[in-house]
């Protein structure tokens, strides 16, 4: 157990971390993401709000649909990546980072405030809702359907459903997750958060997983982890995260920071987010972070995640190097332990993603 954000979480469960990662690669993992933020937004004037905030196209999202996008400041940084999903129940429901929890919090409440006083009509609950991940593919499909009436198979990814899980009513279960495999988070009311976990437990599949399998998953998945790849110094077009801004959105230039961000994506900018694959594995799978400080001096830059890759057995690696060395195929040398070693630079994600499309 090891603390995060004020939380308690369990890095690792008794069958440790590499065969946990590989199992959720092969058949299915059970995460508890409760510390996560979950934020409901009621009123006419919701979406408006939220637009006012986030760089995404909240509007044109249908009933149940969600999206990835960006809280973004006026001088255009990241302040959170969260999801925003228009629910079919009239408000949007809204997960960001248990780290950003206070400062999202401040920033949507005062936000919602100064629409307020312009007769808007928004208003904010927080849910104490659990959060429980059901993570890889093919076998998360099955064991969740055993306990749905809803056909499953008709749920796409970044799209949610209000529905019964196993006895439990009033679940949000949402075709989404951290680990590149198809998979699905479930708000469920905390009372009965234990009694749904165990009853996903019976199941020999799905095995409990902590944040280092959750960590490792997603690297490999090319995702970004708040607070080390992307933060308010750096801008979506910088993070390679422009496809989270809207078509409507980018001609209105009505977010925060849209000058900065627009000037970048005309101008190009300087640095941009890449992968690393640097050389063969560490041994044994071990979880850590690679202590990679800077590549080659002819090519700065900076490496922001990395990790030895259970499905690979190679280590990579995420960060920042200047724009015009940033072509996937390119050697550098990143500093391990004050040694140099040879790194190449490679097209994220590092291990193919098994979202789902319902045909």
């Amino acid at each position: 157990m090891v603390p995060f954000a004020g939380w308690t979480l369990p890095l690792h469960y008794g069958q440790g971390h590499l065969q946990s990662h590989l199992h959720t690669r092969r058949h299915c993992s059970l995460f508890d993401v409760s510390h996560m933020l979950q934020t409901l937004v009621y009123g006419r004037d919701r979406i408006r709000f939220m637009e006012s905030l986030v760089v995404g196209d909240i509007a044109e999202l249908k009933p149940g649909q969600g999206t990835l996008t960006l809280l973004t400041n006026e001088k255009g940084g990241i302040t959170d990546d969260l999801i925003v999903t228009n629910t079919s129940e009239n408000h949007l429901y809204v997960v960001s980072n248990a780290a950003c929890a206070d400062k999202d919090l401040a920033i949507l409440r005062d936000r919602a405030s100064e629409l307020q006083a312009t007769g808007s009509d928004v208003h904010l609950e927080l849910s104490d809702n659990a959060l429980l991940a059901l993570q890889g593919s093919p076998s998360m499909a099955r064991v969740l359907q055993a306990g749905l009436s809803d056909d499953l198979a008709k749920l796409s990814f970044m799209n949610s459903i209000t529905t019964t899980v196993f006895g439990v009513p009033g679940c949000r279960v949402t075709r989404c997750g951290y680990t590149g495999e198809d998979g699905v988070e479930i708000s469920v009311p905390a009372g009965q958060a234990v009694e749904l976990a165990e009853r996903l437990l019976d199941v020999p599949d799905v095995w409990l997983a902590g944040l280092a399998a959750r960590d490792s998953l997603r690297l490999e998945a090319g995702l970004c982890l708040y607070g080390n790849d992307i933060d308010e110094t750096i801008t979506p077009a910088e993070a390679g995260l422009m496809w989270t801004l809207g078509k409507r959105r980018r001609a209105a230039m009505d977010f925060p920071g849209a000058a900065v961000i627009m000037a970048q994506v005309k101008e190009k900018p300087r640095r941009r987010r890449v992968g690393l694959t640097c050389g063969h594995g560490m041994g044994g799978g071990r979880h850590c972070h690679l202590p990679l400080t800077s590549p080659c001096p002819h090519i700065p830059g900076t490496v922001t995640s990395g990790c030895p890759s259970p499905c690979l057995g190679k280590n990579i690696a995420m960060g920042y190097v200047e724009a015009a060395h940033s072509r996937a195929g390119t050697e550098l040398t990143v500093e391990v332990r004050k040694k140099q070693h040879p790194a190449v630079i490679t097209k994220m994600p590092f291990v193919p993603t098994q979202y789902y499309m319902a045909k």
